[in-house]
């Protein structure tokens, strides 16, 4: 397990209060051995005007999942993450529902971290992929 043995998902929700993660109403649902899950609606907040999941909500709930799931990686006494780089493709447009995005990592070092995140709907369909790069600093 790479995450806290007390990590609940009540904690993770409680992260995006009054956040971005909040509007969009971004919600953790699975933590498992090396992954983090969690959903978001595809609604007025997050389509664009041709009423498809838009791209940018996609590249949100991605770095969501990454920067979190980092963030639960290291010693948040000592230390905290931030995103270098996140890059997404997107592989299928998205009407209504909900999508599901699920995050793994690639490389955990010790200054930097490196994750996969896969965005699905409804039925299970692949929608987007994204990779982001996270900076692992020194809490000074």
């Amino acid at each position: 397990m790479i995450f806290p043995p007390n990590l609940s998902l009540e904690a993770l929700n409680d992260m995006g209060k009054n956040t971005m993660t909040d509007f969009l109403d971004i919600r953790f649902t699975k933590i498992g051995e090396d992954f983090l899950e969690a959903t978001m609606p595809v609604n007025s907040k997050t389509k664009q005007p041709l009423g498809l999941l838009h791209g940018g909500a996609n590249v949100v709930l991605a770095e969501t999942l990454g920067s979190v799931a980092a963030t639960m990686t290291v010693n948040q006494k000592e230390q905290y993450c931030v995103g270098l780089e996140i890059n997404a493709n997107h592989l299928k447009s998205v009407k209504d529902g909900y999508v599901r995005g699920v995050t793994s990592p690639i490389h955990l070092g010790k200054k930097t971290q490196v994750w996969e995140i896969k965005i699905f709907n409804e039925e299970g369909g692949l929608t987007c992929i994204s990779r982001i790069t996270m900076a692992i600093i020194d809490r000074k």
